[in-house]
């Protein structure tokens, strides 16, 4: 069942939209624990609602959503993109892969343009340089009617605009002293640009609009586990988090599923 706050966001959704009609069969509840444990379950209903068979994971790298025995059953072809070929190499070679810079120049990738159905991310775009050159690229390789979703931290969540001021290294120390799982070899701390990464619909909109998107809709989450550790502050930013759910306080949301059609 959906929370009060998310279905008035998916009410607002054009009703002509088949972006929004998705979204309304999924369901959504807009708090940071929803979208994180169903992601996975949002790209799938996605790509079944979508008729989406080709899909083009950006930055999978060692840790793609799919595993490899999942795709023929899904009857999905995915290929899987990073912008290290070492990070690609870990992989098996059953998975398709893909060494580009999704905001870099894709001109080596002339191939691959208007390929994909479904393009999807997670925790991707906000470590991008150029988010604009990134969505301007994603647009190229998708094909007529395909979706872009990306889920993505948002400014001005507190944690992520101290994240954006403090230097790489200082701000990577800190991330690793919170989260002790947040290893180089296991899951390492990239530096983070926040380029583009907003849930604020009146900022994403007319950008992504711009480069030819027919489509847009931005899904708010709200919350953040970053104060989890100190029981004050944690209580503080739980009422906080309530108020900004509620009235839909879409500069002070922490995450969003940004999407986009073709």
């Amino acid at each position: 069942m959906l929370d009060k706050t998310a279905g008035d966001i998916l009410k607002r959704l054009d009703d002509g939209d088949i972006l929004a009609r998705a979204f309304r069969e999924l369901g959504v509840r807009n708090d940071r624990d929803w979208a994180w444990d169903n992601y996975e379950t949002v790209v799938r209903g996605l790509a079944r609602i979508l008729h989406a068979h080709r899909l083009l994971e950006v930055g999978g790298g060692r840790d793609p959503l799919f595993k490899a025995d999942e795709l023929k059953s899904l009857g999905i072809e995915m290929t899987v993109n990073d912008i290290s070929q070492t990070e690609l190499d870990v992989l098996p070679d059953s998975y398709r892969k893909a060494c580009f810079d999704v905001a870099g120049d894709i001109s080596a990738m002339a191939h691959l343009r208007n390929s994909f159905d479904l393009a999807f991310s997670r925790m991707v775009f906000e470590h991008v340089a150029d988010g604009q050159r990134a969505w301007s690229n994603l647009y190229q390789l998708l094909a007529p009617g395909g979706v872009a979703l990306a889920f993505v931290p948002t400014l001005y969540a507190f944690p992520f605009v101290v994240n954006r001021l403090l230097p790489d290294d200082v701000a990577a120390k800190i991330v690793k002293a919170i989260y002790p799982n947040r290893t180089d070899d296991e899951d390492p701390v990239f530096p983070a640009r926040y380029s583009w990464t907003y849930a604020s619909e009146r900022k994403m909109k007319p950008m992504l609009q711009g480069i030819g998107y027919r489509e847009v809709v931005i899904l708010p989450f709200y919350g953040h586990g970053y104060f989890d550790r100190f029981p004050v502050v944690r209580e503080i930013h739980a009422q906080f988090t309530a108020l900004a759910r509620k009235y839909d306080w879409r500069t002070v949301a922490s995450y969003a599923y940004i999407a986009a059609r073709k």
